[in-house]
């Protein structure tokens, strides 16, 4: 048995480290070669994809501010939608937390083989699985053993970004004509900024971190929109300084076959071997992803099957007050994941991860816009006269990442949705009170 104490671990520190370190992944470093077939459409893309998560933050923060009792985005949509919607948009955003782990942990691999090159003897799948269950272990021994090593891996992951625009700004002033070597030839095209920004959205993704493991959070009310604000802005301000730096400075076909391409960038403009330094940063920032999303879904395990949404024996606390049987589930779970999707192409795979994860991840952000939404309309602004713009803004961004998505991941999400409704049909039968017999 925990106490109230024992439960409320998490402060604004670490909330801050779980938006900022949840956010700034694999999918940053990454991306530069899933994006570059997109040329500068990308870059319009990446503008699109910030002001539209700023806006999600927003919808966040002002629902933890309106609803300082709810745990979370679930009782924040099952108070203003019902159960059934928030049982919906729960489940896709959980089996996107697993799949999460597992797209990171294959991305770590790019990285790690290219620090470590005696690896590539190795089985990719196998390091990644080893990856994965050794962040499994650090959550099982509790909450806040994930969160300070969460706050570590932050700081950790801020410097390779500080090395990329030190690296850029130095071009940039000392030879400017390295950016304008290599321009990419696709013309401006809004189907290409559409695909382009929804591809961008997956290194976005997070911006809820704070908000999900609520019942976690020592004096919510207050440290959730604090900590969703400051961590999104800092995400956003760091992204749009160096998403364009390798698509300028690199070749664009170059780029696009590259499975580590910070590191390729500085192989280049700093001599060979140093992108090797570089990689341990982002192995780190890999890690640190690792770590947080294995925290939230184990979190989110939990408050869900304390709802009735999954069921109750998956919200045991271990000995050290951490979700034990969640975390090994979702374990198990992601390690499914990286056995069916690996490719020999770690951007191939890791472009296809994303497309799902992105897919399972918009229908919680368009709930909790359209919760916003009606507590606007009802009435029930309190001290806020912006609900109004920013739910309705919110849910055009969501509608437009949908339709950016493409047919094929939208229609997978709707697999993914209905994939959910038995559980959730058999969950209310086992909620419901056994018949009386005469």
């Amino acid at each position: 048995m925990t106490t109230a104490t024992e439960e409320r671990q998490l402060g604004f520190w670490m909330c801050t480290a779980l938006v900022i370190g949840n956010t700034i992944g694999m999918g940053i470093f990454i991306l530069p070669a899933s994006l570059a077939p997109y040329g500068f459409n990308a870059s319009i893309g990446w503008v699109i994809t910030v002001a539209g998560c700023l806006l999600i933050a927003l919808v966040f923060a002002r629902l933890a501010r309106m609803m300082p009792r709810a745990n979370g985005p679930y009782d924040y949509i099952r108070h203003e939608l019902g159960e059934l919607p928030a049982f919906m948009a729960m489940w896709c955003y959980w089996v996107s937390l697993w799949i999460t782990n597992a797209a990171i942990a294959t991305g770590v691999v790019g990285y790690l083989r290219e620090l470590l090159p005696g690896l590539k003897a190795l089985p990719a799948t196998g390091i990644a699985l080893v990856l994965l269950w050794i962040f499994v272990a650090i959550n099982l021994t509790g909450t806040r053993s994930g969160g300070r090593l969460q706050i570590i891996t932050t700081l950790l992951k801020l410097l390779p970004m500080l090395a990329v625009i030190l690296l850029g700004g130095w071009l940039l002033g000392t030879t400017p004509a390295v950016y304008s070597a290599h321009p990419p030839a696709n013309p401006i095209s809004f189907s290409q900024i559409l695909p382009a920004s929804t591809i961008a959205l997956f290194a976005m993704l997070g911006v809820e971190s704070a908000a999900v493991p609520a019942a976690r959070v020592r004096d919510a009310e207050r440290i959730i929109p604090r900590a969703t604000l400051a961590g999104t802005v800092i995400v956003a301000l760091v992204y749009l300084l160096i998403s364009t730096v390798p698509m300028l400075l690199i070749p664009q076909t170059t780029l696009a076959q590259s499975s580590a391409p910070f590191a390729l960038l500085l192989d280049r403009f700093m001599g060979e071997g140093n992108g090797r330094w570089l990689s341990i940063f982002i192995v780190v920032s890999g890690l640190g992803a690792l770590n947080g999303w294995t925290l939230l879904v184990g979190e989110l395990t939990r408050s869900m099957a304390l709802r009735g949404a999954l069921p109750r024996s998956w919200s045991v606390l271990n000995n050290q007050a951490a979700p034990g049987r969640a975390l090994l589930l979702t374990g198990v779970l992601a390690s499914g994941m990286i056995w069916l999707t690996y490719s020999e192409s770690l951007v191939a795979g890791f472009t296809f991860i994303t497309s799902v994860v992105t897919a399972a991840n918009l229908p919680l952000y368009l709930c909790c816009s359209a919760a916003l939404y009606l507590q606007w309309r009802r009435g029930h602004v309190g001290e806020f006269r912006d609900l109004g713009w920013i739910s309705y803004l919110g849910m055009a961004y969501v509608i437009f990442a949908f339709y950016g998505l493409g047919r094929e991941p939208f229609f997978l999400g709707l697999l993914l949705a209905a994939a959910g409704l038995p559980l959730y049909g058999w969950m209310r039968l086992q909620r419901r009170p056994p018949t009386p017999t005469l």
